[in-house]
């Protein structure tokens, strides 16, 4: 009786046995199989992380390669702020009070310096494929002292400032500067006015009628540009 009993009770742990240490052997192959996916997933994670790091440290130094390039700019015609981080045409261009005609005795100076820019943009050379983005800024002075049209005329001075820079723009497309045809160069133009970061102030606020160029490298694959 006691012999049965022992093969009976044998008989009932043996399988108990091998079926809790089969459900081990399963959860730990789980945890296993999920611990494996976690560390293959940050694995990826970091390697696209240092991936997109290389990238941005590589385009970082082709900005910079192309910024020592553009110095070339500097010189009879453009001035580079590093405060500002732009390029001020140095032609000395004075206009007539809400007048947005460029004068004959400044249109030879203004080609050259067109001729200047476009000759420095196409000749760089770059590793990676690089667009300009190149903005003509137009401004204006502001009236003397507390002149009210410095506040009946405000809005008006945007769309003054604006035709001064489209001025030039058909101005230089008029003379063979079709900078639209260059597929790495997109220009801008645009107007700010009474407003804007570094005008002049006291008596030189005259000297505000003038434009400002600001040349602005885009690195990386290029697409096509829409029609606009």
């Amino acid at each position: 009786m006691q012999d049965s009993q022992n093969r009976s009770s044998n008989d009932f742990f043996w399988p108990s046995y091998v079926d809790l240490m089969t459900s081990l052997f399963v959860v730990m192959l789980v945890l296993f199989v999920y611990s494996f996916k976690l560390f293959k997933d940050r694995e990826n994670d970091l390697k696209k992380a240092n991936g997109d790091l290389k990238a941005k440290a590589e385009e970082l130094e082709q900005i910079t390669k192309i910024r020592r390039s553009l110095q070339r700019l500097e010189g009879k015609y453009f001035r580079y702020d590093p405060n500002l981080e732009r390029h001020e045409l140095l032609v000395p261009v004075q206009f007539k009070a809400g007048q947005d005609e460029i004068q004959d005795a400044y249109k030879p100076a203004l080609l050259q310096a067109g001729r200047t820019l476009r000759s420095v943009l196409k000749t760089i050379k770059t590793e990676q494929p690089v667009r300009y983005l190149v903005i003509v800024e137009g401004m204006a002075a502001r009236y003397a002292g507390n002149d009210a049209r410095n506040r009946t005329q405000e809005q008006l001075t945007y769309q003054l400032s604006y035709r001064r820079a489209l001025n030039l723009l058909n101005f230089w497309k008029q003379n063979g500067l079709n900078f639209s045809q260059d597929s790495n160069i997109e220009l801008i133009i645009g107007g700010s006015g009474f407003y804007g970061t570094g005008r002049y102030r006291g008596a030189r606020e005259g000297d505000n009628k003038r434009f400002l160029i600001q040349v602005i490298p885009k690195v990386g694959r290029i697409g096509e540009v829409g029609t606009r």
